[in-house]
């Protein structure tokens, strides 16, 4: 198989290896609307990847688990 060269043909060649290993019914259409939204989601993650951000610009927010209530014998 030649590899891609295109984002595009990336996208397309996952979906459909990944369709084959999970055993779901694609056809190319199928596959070819998958992909151009597979690619848009990858677009937008790198956006968010590239956006500048500082450890002061997204506080973590810090899990209290609430107290086991009390069990009456």
């Amino acid at each position: 198989m030649i590899p891609p060269t295109h984002p595009e043909d990336t996208a397309l060649a996952y979906v459909q290896a990944s369709a084959a290993l999970l055993d779901l019914p694609l056809d190319a259409a199928q596959a070819a609307r998958v992909a151009v939204y597979l690619a848009r989601t990858a677009d937008m993650a790198r956006v968010l990847e590239d956006a500048p951000l500082e450890v002061a610009d997204e506080p973590v927010a810090l899990f209290c688990p609430a107290p086991f209530p009390e069990v009456q014998p």
